[in-house]
């Protein structure tokens, strides 16, 4: 229970460092962008990062998310490529 209750507690002091993040008026890169498009990719998000992705650009999304989807379909390609010959 302890082990739940550390957890718990960091995933709050997480949430607090990038609350205050936004506050300080930080734009978001689209590093960051990349990053959250690749982590969804992925399919594991923690719930401070889902919250905070309110602040992502739209534009930036959309383009991290077509490179993202044409690294994937060309590492998918490679594979079969490397796989039938």
């Amino acid at each position: 229970m302890r082990g739940v209750r550390r957890t718990a507690q960091g995933a709050g002091q997480g949430c607090k460092v990038m609350e205050r993040a936004m506050s300080a008026g930080e734009k978001s890169s689209f590093a960051r962008t990349m990053k959250a498009v690749l982590w969804s990719f992925f399919g594991v998000r923690r719930r401070a990062d889902h919250e905070a992705d309110t602040q992502l650009n739209p534009l930036h999304l959309i383009a991290a998310g077509l490179i993202a989807a044409a690294i994937f379909i060309a590492v998918l390609i490679a594979v079969v490529h490397a796989v039938v010959s």
